[in-house]
């Protein structure tokens, strides 16, 4: 099973508190959102047109920002039939190996991310290949904030963005760098408790990055509640 993360500090308690709302509200907004459709759709004959993709985007939301909370509360599934061969020093290696391997995933994928939300946010796309070597330069070209999504209308209170991001043009639909703010940020978040992982696992705090034998340990924990009634 999953190890019970304990934070330690007020901030670390606030962070946590944070993140599990947000997942919380992410679920209960899509919730919220296909289940009104729905009755819509059968009720009324009628529904949400933006629905379906704002629920697309939700669900993004959430498995891009719930991939780096499953890290640190070590809710990752993974196989370590192999890995339990050997000692606890051999499984400490192993298990370093496969957080260095994570680390450099985690950030050419966020290098990834953000250069494709860049495309869309005016900002500028990094140089090289893997690894960023710079920024490129910005042209008038570069400029691609006026793309929008399909269905999602722009709320009126945001139209404080069109001078920033439209040079003062109306948005008819959200702009897409809005949405895909989560790539860049999830990502970067990702990779920050990849390391966060990989370094309570060096100095001993935990031992895995992945949570194995939850079958196992849930047949004894019933086991267990059994014998104790």
């Amino acid at each position: 099973m999953a190890s019970s993360y304990e934070p330690k500090t007020p901030l670390g308690r606030f962070v946590n508190e944070l993140e599990e709302t947000v997942i919380a509200l992410l679920l209960g907004v899509m919730t919220l959102i296909t289940f009104t459709n729905v009755i819509l759709r059968y009720g009324f004959n009628t529904g949400l047109i933006w629905g379906l993709e704002m629920v697309t985007f939700l669900f993004a939301w959430l498995v891009l920002f719930g991939a780096s909370y499953a890290v640190k509360v070590t809710a990752h599934l993974g196989v370590d039939v192999i890995v339990n061969l050997f000692g606890p020093r051999g499984r400490k290696v192993f298990a370093l190996v496969g957080g260095t391997i994570c680390i450099g995933y985690a950030f050419l994928v966020f290098k990834g991310s953000w250069d494709y939300w860049a495309n869309f946010a005016n900002l500028p796309q990094t140089t090289g290949r893997w690894f960023p070597t710079g920024f490129e330069e910005m042209r008038g070209t570069s400029y691609r904030g006026w793309y929008e999504v399909i269905d999602i209308p722009l709320p009126e209170w945001m139209r404080f963005i069109e001078p920033i991001m439209n040079d003062g043009d109306a948005y008819e639909k959200i702009p897409r760098f809005i949405p895909y703010t989560i790539m860049p940020f999830g990502m970067g978040l990702f990779l920050f408790r990849i390391v966060q992982a990989t370094v309570r696992i060096y100095t001993g705090e935990n031992k895995t990055l992945i949570v194995s034998h939850e079958a196992e340990e849930a047949i004894e924990d019933v086991k267990h509640m059994n014998a104790g009634d």
